[in-house]
């Protein structure tokens, strides 16, 4: 018989919010984490001091972070008889802190990423304060398997702070594209010049027409590199779809890219259930169904299908006989 309060050892744990959304939320960054049999996190504390943009970890960890929860990576591992994790940095002598000491350097630190994150801790605890408790609330869609855990929806605060995060690593990766883009020009004006230095050498001596052809080989060579850089990176711009067309699944793709910033997860779930929609009309396919073909947990495909609804990509039509939801394209 279990002692009251504990929980069973063979009872599978639970996380009402996916840890690495938490983390991201509370950090604006993806930070590495080791996750122990009984289901707590340990994060590396000089990753999250960085992130959150405390220069001195070790002073950080002092003035904010209880000793309960901080510990080195040897006395963490070697309490369930684990070897230290291979590769990136991990070490006997690491410093590492709990969730608990994570959140605390977050209300610490005053980056603006890490805002909205620290309302809904706040938000939380006034919460508790005033009514005895706080709950999430249960996602729109829950699993038809007997026994499946309640899903919950991700609270607003922290789904917007993902979302702005996206947006802003895309935001970054256009910059980027624009400086290629910018580069590449540069590079043409810099070769149509060197055509012409090359034009004018000619007429010269037998040695020097010989370097010239092999100078212009190598130009035209650039030229194609170049060009085809080029057209890879204009590619990479979502095409318009005629007004008229019927869509494909290609600019669905690309319209649910332009109308929202996704994360890696949703973008998987999407490409999975756009051909469906617009085949079939609709989507009738169970969240399980859809986590296997992703490889995602049913919880998580939950989220995604919940992100791709609220930026109007796609819409419920009720459910099947089954209890799977049914989903339609948004028509604007």
């Amino acid at each position: 018989m279990n002692e009251p309060g504990k929980r069973p050892k063979h009872v599978e744990q639970h996380e009402a919010i996916d840890v690495s959304d938490f983390v991201y939320a509370a950090t604006g960054a993806r930070v590495r984490r080791l996750t122990l049999p009984d289901g707590s996190h340990w994060f590396p504390a000089v990753d999250v001091c960085k992130e959150l943009g405390h220069t001195n970890s070790r002073k950080a960890l002092a003035d904010h972070v209880p000793d309960e929860h901080r510990e080195m990576l040897e006395t963490v591992t070697g309490g369930y008889g684990l070897s230290i994790p291979a590769g990136r940095g991990w070490r006997r002598d690491l410093h590492v802190i709990s969730l608990q000491g994570l959140i605390l350097l977050v209300n610490a630190c005053t980056k603006p990423a890490c805002a909205p994150f620290k309302q809904w801790v706040a938000e939380v605890i006034e919460t508790v304060q005033r009514e005895g408790y706080y709950s999430l609330d249960e996602a729109e869609v829950q699993s038809p398997e007997p026994g499946a855990p309640i899903a919950y929806a991700m609270p607003e605060q922290v789904a917007e702070a993902i979302v702005r995060l996206e947006a802003h690593n895309l935001q970054l990766d256009e910059e980027l594209a624009d400086g290629q883009r910018e580069s590449i020009a540069l590079h043409k004006e810099t070769l149509a010049l060197q055509r012409e230095v090359l034009a004018a050498q000619q007429g010269t001596l037998a040695v020097q027409q010989a370097t010239l052809a092999v100078q212009q080989a190598m130009v035209r060579a650039m030229e194609r590199i170049a060009d085809r850089i080029d057209s890879l990176v204009l590619d990479r711009r979502p095409p318009q779809a005629h007004l008229t067309a019927p869509p494909t699944t290609e600019t669905v793709l690309a319209g649910w890219r332009q109308r929202l910033s996704v994360t890696e997860d949703v973008w998987t779930v999407a490409v999975v259930i756009a051909p469906v929609l617009v085949e079939q009309g609709e989507l009738r396919e169970p969240l399980e169904s859809i986590a296997a073909r992703t490889g995602l947990s049913v919880h998580r495909v939950n989220e995604c299908l919940r992100l791709l609804r609220k930026h109007a990509c796609i819409r419920s039509r009720g459910g099947t006989e089954d209890g799977a939801p049914v989903y339609v394209l948004h028509q604007d």
